[in-house]
C-alpha cells in the first residue's frame, strides 16, 4: 500500500508540474504575441501623417494654471469617446482599427482640440488579453502625439478598474508627462475627489474668455471594487468636486471682469438628467416638452437603457444655479447619441470608436464617429454628430466593411 501511496504521489507532482509548465509557457506565448502586437501597431502609428494645419492654434498657461487658447475666430472641437484600445494579445486587430479610424477623423477634421470623454483604454483580460491599461494608454497618446493635435483626456470607468495594474493616478501621470506635450491633461486639485478635473479656457485677443471647458472625473463604481463593476454600480460626480466646479465659474467670472463665462462640460457618465430628459421626451409621443427640446440622435442601447449613476449628486442642479455651462458632453453607453436640451443646458452623447468592449460591435457602424463643436466667437456652440463611414473620411487604410443596421436590433 505505501508503494502504491508513493507512486501515486509521484504520479501526481508530475501531473501538477506539467500543468504548471503549460502554464508558463501559454503565458509566455501571449505575453509574446502581445509584444509583437503592441510593436506592430505602434508602427503602424509610425507611418502616419502628422495633421497638416494652416495655422495651428498653440496654448499657453493663463494666471491660474489653465490652459487658454486665443483666437478671434471660430474655435473647433472634437469629442471622441470610448475608444477601447485593449493593448493585449487578443485586441490587435480591433486597436488597428480603432487606431484608423481616429486618425482618419482627426487628420480630416483639423480640430483646434481633441477631447476623448473617457475609456481611452479597456484592459479586460477576457476580451483585450491583458491586465495591462498602460500599454494601452501609450499606444492611445503615442497616435494623438504622432497626430500632432492637442488633446484633452478625462477618464472613463475602464480606464483603470481594480484587476488593472495601474491606478487612475499613474496612468494621469503619463498623461501629464513630458513624452506627451500634445497632451493637455491636468491631474487637477489633489484634495477633491477622482483625478484630471481641469479646465481649458478659449480667449479672444482682448483677453476675455470665450469659452471655458471644464474636464471633470466622473469616477468608475460606487466603491470602486470588481463587484460593482460587474453588477455595473457607477458612480457620480462627487460633492467636493461640484464645490470646485462652483468655485472655478466665480473665479473665471472674476477673471471676466465680472461677467459669467460660457462653459462646456465633459465627462464620461452620464447625469441622472440624461435619463429624465430622454424619459419626459419619449413619454410625451418623442414630442418637445416644456423642458426639452430635442434636436438629433437616440437610445440606442437595448430595451432603451441609459446607464447613469443611481446617485443623483446634484452636478445638474449645480450647473443651473452657476448659470456658465452651456453643454455637457458625455460617453459610456456606446450606442446612445442623442442630443437634446434640458431645462436650458444642451446634453449630448458623443459618437464612439469602439471595436472591443461590445460583442460583435466591430461589424456594426451607425454609431461609429466623432461630435464636432464648433465654438463661435461670441461663446455659442454647435455640435454635430459625424459618421466615420462617410466618404469625406479616408484613413490610412481601408475602412472595414459594416452594416448600418442599428446594433442593438
Amino acid at each position: 500500500m505505501k508503494v502504491k501511496t508513493k507512486k501515486r504521489g509521484k504520479t501526481a507532482l508530475i501531473v501538477i508540474g506539467c500543468i504548471i509548465g503549460v502554464l508558463i509557457v501559454a503565458a509566455g506565448v501571449c505575453a509574446l504575441v502581445s509584444f509583437i502586437g503592441l510593436k506592430s501597431n505602434q508602427n503602424f502609428i509610425e507611418t502616419l501623417e502628422p495633421v497638416k494645419y494652416e495655422n495651428q492654434l498653440v496654448p499657453s498657461f493663463d494666471e491660474d494654471g489653465n490652459y487658454a487658447f486665443t483666437t478671434d475666430g471660430d474655435f473647433r472641437v472634437m469629442q471622441l469617446t470610448d475608444v477601447h484600445i485593449g493593448g493585449g494579445f487578443m485586441s490587435i486587430k480591433k486597436d488597428s482599427l480603432a487606431i484608423n479610424a481616429v486618425a482618419a477623423m482627426v487628420a480630416e477634421e483639423k480640430p483646434d482640440l481633441v477631447v476623448v470623454s473617457g475609456d481611452v483604454t479597456f484592459g479586460v483580460p477576457f476580451m483585450a488579453g491583458t491586465f495591462n491599461n498602460k500599454l494601452s494608454a501609450q499606444l492611445f497618446a503615442g497616435l494623438m502625439e504622432r497626430l500632432g493635435v492637442y488633446w484633452c483626456p478625462v477618464f472613463g470607468n475602464h480606464d483603470s478598474e481594480a484587476h488593472n495594474y495601474y491606478s487612475r493616478d499613474e496612468i494621469g501621470a503619463l498623461y501629464a508627462g513630458n513624452e506627451y506635450p500634445h497632451c493637455l491633461f491636468q491631474a487637477g486639485p489633489d484634495d477633491i475627489y477622482g483625478c484630471g478635473n481641469y479646465i481649458v479656457n478659449v480667449k479672444n485677443t482682448a483677453g476675455k474668455i470665450v469659452q471655458s471647458l471644464f474636464m471633470i472625473d466622473s469616477n468608475d463604481y460606487i466603491n470602486g471594487g470588481i463587484i460593482d463593476s460587474l453588477t455595473w454600480k457607477y458612480d457620480c460626480i462627487h460633492k467636493d468636486q461640484i464645490n470646485w466646479y462652483k468655485d472655478q465659474v466665480k473665479l473665471l467670472t472674476e477673471r471676466n471682469g465680472g461677467t459669467v463665462p460660457k462653459s462646456l462640460a465633459f465627462f464620461h457618465i452620464p447625469l441622472v438628467e440624461y435619463r429624465d430628459a430622454w424619459k419626459e421626451y419619449a413619454d410625451n409621443g418623442f414630442k418637445d416638452t416644456e423642458n426639452v427640446k430635442y434636436y438629433d440622435g437616440k437610445v440606442g442601447e437595448p430595451d432603451s437603457a441609459i446607464f447613469c449613476s443611481e446617485i443623483n449628486s446634484g452636478f445638474f442642479d449645480a450647473v443651473l444655479q452657476a448659470g456658465s455651462t452651456q453643454g455637457i458632453f458625455c460617453g459610456h453607453d456606446h450606442l446612445n447619441n442623442f442630443s437634446l436640451d434640458y431645462k436650458g443646458v444642451r446634453l449630448t452623447y458623443g459618437y464612439s470608436i469602439d471595436y472591443l468592449a461590445y460583442a460583435g460591435i466591430a461589424k456594426f457602424g451607425a454609431q461609429r464617429g466623432c461630435t464636432m463643436i464648433t465654438v463661435s466667437p461670441d461663446g455659442g456652440f454647435s455640435p454635430v454628430h459625424e459618421n466615420y463611414y462617410q466618404e469625406k473620411y479616408v484613413p490610412a487604410r481601408d475602412k472595414e466593411a459594416v452594416t448600418m443596421e442599428d446594433y442593438a436590433s
